[in-house]
């Protein structure tokens, strides 16, 4: 493994910095990328380049083409939604108010 010598770099009076050009090259950073910190229990910070938000979850992609396949694959086995299933799923979340665009409480992280 090769060798890294640290960099550094300072804070502004806002708590600003600017990240270093070696850590930008590493991380491929570009302009507006986002960069996502881990704080470790002993202390220790590792600096990353966060995960674009708009890119396809790759664990989902996977889940929907092994789907897409089966419905191909077996055609047959489609089943509409019967009145009595609809029924009992609107009995257990029919009044429940979900706003996607709110924060997920402490509790829920």
């Amino acid at each position: 493994m090769a060798t890294v010598s640290p960099v550094e770099s300072s804070l502004t009076d806002r708590y600003q910095t600017t990240v270093p050009e070696p850590v930008r090259r590493a991380l491929k950073l570009r302009k507006r990328d986002k960069i996502q910190y881990v704080v470790r229990p002993n202390g220790e910070v590792v600096l990353t380049r966060a995960p674009d938000a708009d890119a396809p979850d790759p664990a989902v992609q996977a889940f929907l083409q092994f789907l897409a396949a089966d419905v191909v694959q077996h055609p047959e086995q489609l089943q509409a939604v019967g009145d009595d299933l609809r029924a009992r799923i609107l009995e257990r979340v029919g009044g429940v108010k979900v706003d996607l665009d709110e924060a997920l409480s402490d509790d829920d992280e």
